[in-house]
């Protein structure tokens, strides 16, 4: 492993990935190796949060904790990462919409971190940019 794991949410002004599914290890691993794993010139700047006393959690409680951090916006793996053969993150809005919800799958992190952290694009931009499913994969491609 050769991503930092933080205990208090509170030690690091990077952007937050908390797990919430216990289940399989090793499903947590590769997914943390995809989100840090360098996409060209960019990678997302983010600490992992593994503490069992999130096993289970669901997103909706997640809201109020996680606003009091004064945070904008948090990762989160959860079940439907784990299982979902994309493993797309659950990303949450803590700012304007509490509680909206979008995912992404892990080679996109870096653009939703990115520029969520710089305010470069609004959270309802990548939001609205996911496909029917509810996933974002990146913006389309402008032709020229």
């Amino acid at each position: 492993m050769n991503w930092e794991i933080v205990k208090d949410p509170d030690e690091t002004r990077f952007a937050l990935v908390l797990r919430t599914d216990f289940s399989d290890s090793a499903t947590w691993d590769a997914v943390c190796s995809a989100i840090q794993a360098p996409q060209g010139k960019f990678r997302a700047y983010v600490r992992m949060i593994s503490d069992p006393d999130y096993d289970g959690i669901a997103l909706t409680q997640l809201v109020p904790l996680a606003t009091s951090a004064q945070r904008t916006f948090i990762f989160v793996v959860d079940s439907i990462t784990i299982t979902h053969e994309e493993h797309p993150v659950a990303v949450l809005d803590l700012w304007v919409q509490p509680g909206r919800m979008f995912r992404v799958i892990p080679s996109q992190m870096w653009s939703v971190e990115n520029n969520l952290s710089l305010s470069n694009v609004d959270f309802f931009e990548f939001a609205d940019a996911a496909d029917d499913d509810g996933i974002f994969r990146g913006f389309p491609k402008r032709s020229s």
